[in-house]
């Protein structure tokens, strides 16, 4: 009897191969509330748990029981508050931190009650399904903040509060969806509807940032990956590149008509691995939100440099990754390396040096 031996296994790619777009009757009004519906529910089918959560006391709760079941341990509420606000919600650490954090310290030391040390698992890196991913929607966030009379924007709160009377003063948010990714909010969409310019909701996170991502305990400072979409229209970005954005703007380091990687021109668009775009919210949600490619992305293709800059990978650099890993394992199990059936090349065409 023949035997036949597994020369190669293949999980399930990142990238789709193949996408063709659903029809759908939703391509001329829809209104922002119906496209937060339309794309929660879409999320539900994909085995998104949703949630009604809109105050931090909830996101907080909901957070500790998520590291409990992920880490199979059950806190103590001293331990909960140690830990929580010495590694989660520390007063002295910013983006920058919190992104190292879950890109490369994800795993935190928790001294329990009886002064033994416990590794707790943030996300799970090496056992992606082990994660669990929840869907929350219209949470609200209340920042406090000193004005300066007579000042609207707070870049001249800033600029002025030396030189004339100050008064506290309270700004409210609310986000349109936010996944979490074991209780932390890591990915957030921001939607306009069907017709408005997805810039609008680009600029919109940068006022989050400015006003409110910071308040409380600064949860959605952990956020990895931010999408904006109109409906029609939808692209995706890392935290720095918004981070970075707003300091630039800041600090006047870009000049009129500059660009930097920094700028709204370098979001990315999704795709398949022909590289055609997937553009439609709800095709967008079926494919980088499938759960295996969602998590991919966030523990294998994104890059943290040493600036501090969060680099997300393009389709097209996932699905070569891919094929590239294909290629020497395949090369491993038939024995071909050094031969010519065992190599391949890299063809680069995109950026310069």
């Amino acid at each position: 009897m023949a035997q036949y031996n597994i020369i190669t296994e293949a999980p399930e790619s990142t990238v789709v191969t193949d996408y063709q777009p659903l029809y759908r009757k939703e391509t001329s009004f829809q209104s922002e509330a119906d496209l937060e519906k339309a794309f929660i529910e879409q999320l539900q089918t994909q085995a998104y748990d949703y949630l009604p959560i809109t105050s931090e006391e909830e996101l907080v709760a909901n957070l500790r029981s998520q590291l409990e079941l992920l880490n199979d341990y059950k806190f103590t509420d001293s331990e909960w508050e140690q830990f929580f606000k010495s590694k989660i919600a520390n007063q002295n650490i910013g983006i920058e931190e919190k992104t190292t954090i879950i890109q490369e310290d994800h795993i935190q030391l928790l001294t329990r009650d009886d002064g033994t040390v416990k590794n707790i698992y943030l996300i799970d890196k090496a056992n992606i399904h082990n994660n669990r991913l929840q869907v929350i929607n219209q949470y609200s966030s209340t920042s406090h903040f000193c004005s300066a009379q007579g000042s609207e924007s707070m870049a001249e709160q800033v600029q002025v509060a030396g030189q004339v009377s100050v008064a506290e003063r309270s700004r409210s948010h609310r986000y349109d969806v936010t996944v979490l990714v074991n209780g932390l909010p890591l990915i957030h969409i921001e939607l306009k509807k069907r017709g408005v310019d997805i810039k609008e909701a680009f600029n919109q996170i940068n006022r989050y940032n400015r006003e409110s991502f910071w308040a409380g305990s600064g949860l959605f400072e952990f956020v990895q990956l931010f999408v904006i979409s109109n409906g029609t229209h939808t692209k995706y970005y890392s935290n720095t590149t918004r981070f970075s954005h707003i300091r630039e703007l800041g600090d006047g380091s870009v000049k009129k008509g500059k660009r930097t990687s920094n700028s709204f021109e370098f979001t990315s668009w999704w795709a398949d691995a022909n590289n055609r775009p997937i553009t439609d919210l709800m095709d967008f949600g079926r494919t980088i939100f499938a759960k295996h490619t969602l998590l991919n992305l966030l523990t294998k293709y994104c890059v943290f440099t040493s600036d501090k800059v969060l680099l997300t990978l393009r389709p097209y650099q996932i699905v070569a990754t891919e094929r590239i890993l294909n290629k020497i394992t395949v090369s491993n199990n038939y024995k071909t390396y050094g031969s010519i059936e065992g190599g391949g090349y890299i063809w680069h065409t995109t950026g310069k040096r």
